[in-house]
Formats: C-alpha cells, sequence, structure tokens
C-alpha cells in the first residue's frame, strides 16, 4: 500500500497542487477578503512562470530530493528514526512536527540575514496577496530550502510516507494561507489554533516590520504562539494594511525578468531586514541571538540595553539613547 503511494507522488503532488490552487482561485473570485490592486493576468502569469523556472532548475540541480532520500535512509540505516524501534505511526507523526518546525526556523532565518533576505524578499516584493503569492519563491532560496530539507531528513531518518505526506500538505496548506479568502470571522478564529488562516498569514506580508516579522508559521501555527512571534491582527486592520516591502513598489517589478535579478538590485534594505526582538519574549530572543551574528567577534555577546547606538535604528517604538533601558515592545534593528 505505501510503495504504491510513493511510485505515485509526481501524480499525487500535481492532483492536489491544481485541485486546490482551483479551488483557491474560485474561492477568490465568489468571495475576496480584499480588493485587488493589481490585475490578476499580470500576476498570475508571471508567479506561475516563475513556478515552472524553479521546477526545473531543482530537477537539474538535485539528482535526488526529499522522499528519495529517505527512501534511501531508511534502506540504508541513516538518521534518528531509522534507528530506534518506533511504531509508524510516531515517527509519522513526530516527522512531520519536526519537518513543520525546521521550515519554521528557516523561515526566520530568510528573514534574519540579510544574505537570505534578498531571496526572500522576492516572496514578499508582490503588491497583493493571493493563492499565487504562495508560489513566488527566487529560485535560489527553492535550493536552498531544499538542501536544508535534505540535511533535515538524512539526520532525523523520517518514513518516506511521512516526507511525501508533509510536503503535500506544506503546498496545499500555502495556496490556502496566502489566499484572498473570506472566511467567516468565527471559523478563523477557531480554524487558526490548528492551520495557519489566510489572516493569520497576511499579517506576515504587511510592510509593517513589526508585522513582517511575525507568523512565520507557513503549516501549523503553534511554533508561533509558543516562542512568541504571533501576532493576530494587523494594526491597520485587513482591509487597510498594506501588503509587500519598501522596494519594488511599481507593476513592472512583477515581471518574471525582473524577479530573477531582484537579489542583486539595491541594498538588503526593507523592513523584513530588521530583525524584531520582543524583550517580553525571552525565548524569541535567545533564538534570534543564535541565528543572527551581531557582530560581537569573540567578545561575549553584549546586553541588548548596551548595543551602540549605530546598531539600532530609529523605527518606532526604539529608542535611540545609548545606554537606555529599552522598553519592552522594543524593536532591535539588524543593520547589515
Amino acid at each position: 500500500m505505501l510503495q504504491s503511494i510513493l511510485s505515485a507522488e509526481p501524480t499525487i503532488r500535481l492532483v492536489v497542487f491544481l485541485g486546490v490552487l482551483a479551488a483557491m482561485a474560485l474561492w477568490e473570485v465568489a468571495a475576496p477578503r480584499r480588493r485587488r490592486e493589481i490585475p490578476r493576468v499580470i500576476r498570475w502569469a508571471n508567479n506561475l512562470a516563475l513556478v515552472i523556472v524553479d521546477t526545473v532548475i531543482l530537477r537539474l540541480t538535485f539528482p535526488i530530493l526529499a522522499v528519495g532520500l529517505a527512501i534511501m535512509a531508511e534502506a540504508r540505516g541513516w538518521g534518528l528514526l531509522n534507528n530506534i524501534d518506533a511504531p509508524l505511526w510516531f515517527a509519522v507523526v513526530v516527522s512531520m512536527l519536526l519537518l513543520d518546525f525546521a521550515i519554521y526556523l528557516q523561515h526566520i532565518m530568510f528573514h534574519a540575514v540579510p544574505g537570505l533576505w534578498r531571496l526572500h524578499r522576492m516572496h514578499h516584493a508582490d503588491l497583493d496577496f493571493d493563492a499565487t503569492t504562495g508560489l513566488r519563491f527566487h529560485p535560489a532560496e527553492i535550493l536552498i530550502s531544499m538542501g536544508i530539507k535534505l540535511v533535515v531528513v538524512a539526520g532525523l531518518g523520517p518514513p518516506a510516507i511521512a516526507v511525501l505526506l508533509f510536503e503535500v500538505i506544506l503546498n496545499a496548506t500555502a495556496l490556502f494561507n496566502h489566499a484572498n479568502i473570506d472566511l467567516p470571522r468565527r471559523v478563523d478564529r477557531v480554524l487558526r489554533w490548528i492551520l495557519v488562516t489566510p489572516d493569520m498569514h497576511r499579517v506576515h506580508h504587511s510592510v509593517d516590520p513589526r508585522e513582517t516579522n511575525s507568523n512565520y508559521g507557513f503549516n501549523l501555527p503553534w511554533w508561533d504562539r509558543l516562542l512568541g512571534t504571533y501576532i493576530a491582527q494587523p494594526a491597520k486592520g485587513h482591509e487597510g494594511m498594506e501588503i509587500g516591502i519598501e522596494q519594488f513598489r511599481t507593476t513592472r517589478d512583477l515581471w518574471l525578468d525582473r524577479l530573477l535579478i531582484q537579489p542583486v538590485i539595491g541594498p538588503a534594505s526593507g523592513h523584513a531586514c530588521r530583525v524584531v526582538i520582543n524583550y517580553g519574549s525571552p525565548r524569541v530572543e535567545r533564538l534570534f541571538a543564535v541565528i543572527v551574528d551581531l557582530n560581537c567577534g569573540s567578545q561575549p555577546r553584549p546586553a541588548l540595553s548596551d548595543l551602540p547606538c549605530s546598531w539600532l535604528e530609529s523605527v518606532a517604538p526604539c529608542d535611540r539613547r545609548c545606554g537606555a533601558q529599552l522598553p519592552t515592545s522594543a524593536v532591535l534593528c539588524y543593520r547589515p
């Protein structure tokens, strides 16, 4: 049974992808959450063309992808779960949770490291927010993401069926939580406890830096809630919030050729290169301290309140006074 499912992997992926994309497209027409600012034909044509480019480059670059590596790891005894006596259901559940957590941490890393932000900002530079935004990633980011996933698969040793389920569900939820659909508010409030909803993830695509650096989850919402990166609603409301980043705000920037060269255009700036650290969440502070190099060299990492003023930008509610005790809602801004 499992072997039959794995052998049908390409068909399963394609059917689920096209089915969910078509369902979200119809839902967006029937019940949109926000008014469209850009003609759909421009964005959809270029975003879907990017999917084709990403797929071709990925297949040409990697001789084996995540499901294939999981099968190889199981045959050769690689990875933690292939070396412990655990029932299949347990291995599948643990694998899907840990793979999702790895994606969450990877997402934070792509925001926190300026070089990686250059790649990831293309996803955020979309001027509207709909299902195709969930497909809009630079080919270099796709390659790095797959490399990270292969390392996790090799180290964890998840069952191949768990990897397939995770990737299919992740792709489907990415289309869903980027969709411009108007979920009933009561449904959204309940659903976002078990799944990232469009209203929850739309906050992450705000130009407001505090909101951009929040709600990193693509699938499960629990990591954001547990680690203090969750924001329930945008400050200006879903109809009033501005989507995108400060750079790349013309219709011409939405075309495929401009998308591909975006990482080398301009500085690695834009709101999301500022790393948000909420002092009310020490767990997130420690997490960012590990991911972001604050240029301390070999010296011990200083207390955040002791950082030189040159390391802080005047972004409300930042306090630039040297040696001042920053407020609870302070934002520490990483300047590359």
